[in-house]
């Protein structure tokens, strides 16, 4: 008998992690690595809500919450969802998790059955379809195109659906591609959906406040209030506030959805941790000037990378809409021949050579579904990217 779970074997580590230990490693090695692939802000966690949690501690809020979250804190997601995506849930339709991971884990967890399919538009972050196959379920992937912003159409869509599927995934902006869709191009998926009573909507909407330009975010159940019975709308504090390490993800949906997550999580972590709850509760009240200022640095910075990369021989970096990424193509330095005279045959190639050549650590396309492409986190600083890109320049320019 195997001491290993065989649902083990029909999942990958996380390609994004694993490019982080990578650069680690080398610069442990004493290499001059900049690494690009971490998905979290280089900001800190705003003063006030450094101070909210310290309060807490000192209030003594140091016991087990309950498992679906601290009542102020359920409080203020629902207000958030009404006041920002005018949304209608109460408190008691909200969740709080360790982290957005969990709260799509244990929605899966809580709906699929063996057989059951999950549409996934494709590039994806990397741990949805995991996430699937260890709950029993099986990924359906539907492919998007560089040339549509690397978003679903109506038409894919529609071809993707089966009397099996039970969700439909939606990230916007998304991780990898930075792509968010607008209210019109919410409304054509929404028709679709709507003819298909039996399909749910998972809507992550983790970058929700990092939108750039004249760009108006949307959800889909803000723009089909006809789906707001079965949609889960997931968000979370650990991108527009800076606080990945606080571990805070939330979701609101149908009272029987959250009752069964709830179900799920009180026989797995239970509560998440109390005092990074109210700082959670703070940061979705106080002062939101922070995030506004750091949207603009962050805009900069993609402005920057855009540029750069359109200046690289080989390379067509399209301009996303929202997130802290961009998702370029290397389609026109595949057949080349690397310094190390290793032929380029994938983007996985790419980024290999890149790596060992100039120290440039980035994720490649196909860990997220569709290449060949390449993802650059753009949340650290302009002098980085600026040598960053430089190198990259350098380095597609070398290939024979």
């Amino acid at each position: 008998m195997a001491f290993l779970a065989d649902a083990l074997s029909r999942v990958k580590p996380s390609a994004t992690i694993a490019v982080a230990q990578k650069a680690r490693e080398l610069k442990a090695q004493g290499r001059d690595v900049i690494s690009l692939g971490a998905g979290e802000p280089d900001f800190d966690t705003p003063d006030n809500v450094k101070n909210a949690a310290i309060d807490a501690i000192r209030r003594g809020e140091t016991k087990y919450p309950p498992v679906s979250g601290i009542v102020p804190l359920r409080e203020a997601i629902a207000a958030k969802f009404k006041r920002e995506n005018n949304l209608d849930y109460s408190p008691s339709q909200t969740i709080v998790g360790t982290g957005g991971k969990q709260i799509l884990f244990n929605a899966f967890m809580a709906t699929l059955n063996p057989g059951d399919e999950v549409v996934i538009p494709a590039p994806y972050w990397v741990s949805y379809p995991e996430m699937v196959l260890l709950c029993g379920g099986t990924p359906v992937f539907a492919d998007t195109t560089i040339d549509n912003g690397f978003k679903l159409t109506a038409e894919v869509l529609e071809k993707a659906i089966t009397p099996k599927t039970k969700w439909l995934v939606m990230n916007s902006p998304s991780n990898p591609s930075g792509a968010a869709y607008t209210r019109e191009e919410l409304r054509a998926l929404a028709g679709v959906l709507l003819k298909h009573p039996h399909v749910w909507t998972l809507t992550d909407d983790m970058y929700e406040h990092l939108t750039y330009g004249d760009f108006t975010f949307h959800t889909i159940a803000e723009v089909e209030p006809a789906l707001l019975d079965r949609t889960l709308t997931m968000n979370g504090v650990s991108k527009a506030y800076a606080m990945t390490g606080w571990r805070i993800g939330y979701a609101a949906g149908p009272a029987q959805l959250m009752k069964a997550m709830d179900t799920i999580q009180s026989q797995q972590t239970s509560g998440a941790c109390t005092i990074a709850q109210w700082a959670a509760v703070e940061a979705l009240n106080g002062p939101q000037d922070f995030v506004t200022r750091n949207k603009a640095i962050f805009q900069g910075r993609r402005d920057l990378v855009v540029s750069m990369l359109n200046q690289a021989a080989g390379i067509k970096c399209p301009v996303p809409e929202g997130a802290f990424y961009v998702y370029p193509s290397c389609a026109g330095v595949i057949g080349r021949k690397g310094p190390s005279g290793k032929v380029i045959t994938d983007d996985q190639d790419f980024v290999t050579e890149l790596l060992e050549a100039e120290g440039v650590a980035v994720v490649h396309g196909s860990a997220f579904g569709l290449g060949p492409n390449f993802r650059i986190s753009y949340a650290t600083s302009e002098e980085l990217l600026e040598e960053s890109c430089i190198r990259i320049q350098r380095f597609t320019a070398s290939l024979m």
